[in-house]
């Protein structure tokens, strides 16, 4: 039976997209996020990006990658590109999301004030001699001249890494008050009166480093993308948009990419309890105005409508997403091929968050196979059949019941559902 014809409301969604040197075939973009897998279960971590370019995103990321043991986030999982060593598990993500012509990218991170460096036992460093966030009852010491120049020519080579890998999209992430760019950058943070503090452009000096680094290493075999926070909602004391707003007449025209975000990562992944869809417009407008660049916005967008606004009003040129790809890996197929109704909506609940914190595969409420790609060979759009004639009592119709009962009428099982209430 031929899929139905994608509504012409739609079709700005799937118009392909330069990013430098690389093109993305359509405008969904599966931002940075999570898994509670990384490092420690490559291929699992693999398979799910890979089940996600199947399902349509036109780029597909890692979560932040490690790299270098100077700046670990022990006591959870996340990427590690620690060494060459680390190369082939990449390489494997990457051959996964390209089997399936989607794009890969890789977001770099170095935490200082956000990483005790549990594993490693190495002092944090930071712009300023400040308290690690976090439960660790610790102190960054300040970077000196000798320790900026050393994490420059770390991140390259971890760009070169990450090039060897296959990437086609490397990130500078200076967002999320997870990363040492941005704590430069804020003067919540940077306290230093040297050439890397003080004025705006003193505390910009080292991303604009880092981004002509980057760029530097690429040299066109991989798009640049930065990934920025336009506001911390901190007030006068902290990264506001008009701070923003002149860090692009300094640094606009420099990435490949922009990926913005609001607040810190709490704020980034509100509960739908206390936020709404497209909830960072307000923040967004005008940014495309300040860059010739392509911006990726998120904001918990699972309306295709709402997708469509904010492309035609000039807000985002991309649909960033991270729950909602994980709710419904296939969601952009689902618009294209018209089968709205077959769509896995975000709720907004966050369980999905709980795989960082607990250190354990990450899992979604809507998408039971989220996690299980790999380890059970579940997939979201495609059920084993039958393997016998039985037929199925499914006791309890509550959201278990209910998913439970459809898996298997999906494998051709006659099913009964039964509920007390």
């Amino acid at each position: 039976m031929a899929s139905p014809a994608r509504d012409p409301r739609y079709d700005v969604l799937f118009e392909p997209v330069r990013i430098g040197p690389v093109t993305a075939r359509n405008r969904f973009f599966q931002v940075p996020h999570c898994n509670g897998m990384g490092h420690r279960d490559p291929t699992a971590h693999a398979v799910m990006r890979g089940v996600k370019a199947e399902g349509g995103w036109a780029v597909v990321c890692t979560e932040e990658v490690e790299f270098h043991p100077d700046s670990d986030l022990g006591g959870f999982v996340e990427g590690r590109i620690w060494d060459d060593d680390d190369v082939p598990a990449h390489a494997r993500l990457v051959e996964q999301v390209h089997a399936h012509g989607s794009l890969a990218g890789i977001e770099l991170q170095y935490g200082g004030l956000a990483s005790g460096n549990l594993y490693g036992r190495i002092p944090p460093q930071a712009p300023s001699p400040l308290p690690v966030a976090g439960y660790e009852p610790m102190q960054a010491r300040r970077m000196t001249l000798d320790d900026i120049a050393t994490l420059r020519r770390r991140h390259r080579q971890a760009v070169r890494r990450s090039l060897a890998a296959g990437y086609d999209v490397v990130y500078v992430y200076a967002a999320h008050g997870l990363t040492t760019l941005q704590h430069f950058l804020s003067p919540r943070t940077n306290l230093r009166d040297d050439e890397y503090g003080g004025s705006l452009e003193n505390r910009a000096r080292l991303l604009r480093e880092v981004l002509e680094d980057t760029l530097e290493e690429c040299d066109g075999r991989a798009a640049v993308a930065c990934r920025i926070v336009v506001d911390e909602l901190q007030g006068a004391g902290g990264i506001e948009r008009s701070v923003t707003d002149e860090l692009f007449g300094l640094v606009g025209e420099l990435p490949d990419l922009w990926d913005v975000m609001v607040g810190y990562w709490e704020d980034d992944s509100l509960p739908s309890r206390f936020g709404h869809e497209a909830w960072t417009e307000e923040h967004f407008r005008g940014l495309k105005q300040l860059t010739s660049k392509p911006v990726v916005g998120i904001g918990w967008l699972t309306s295709p409508d709402t997708m469509v606004r904010l492309v035609r009003d000039g807000v985002v040129d991309f649909i960033g997403a991270a729950r909602p790809s994980i709710a419904d890996p296939f969601l952009p197929r689902k618009i294209e091929e018209g089968r709205f109704e077959d769509i896995r909506e975000c709720i907004g609940c966050n369980v999905c968050v709980t795989g960082d914190w607990t250190v354990t595969p990450i899992r979604c409420t809507q998408n039971p196979s989220m996690g299980e790609e790999w380890r059970r060979g579940w997939h979201p759009e495609r059920f084993r059949q039958k393997e016998s004639d039985a037929k199925v009592l499914v006791v309890g119709a509550g959201p278990a019941g209910l998913e439970a009962a459809m898996a298997l009428g999906k494998r051709g099982y006659d099913v009964v559902l039964a509920e007390a209430t």
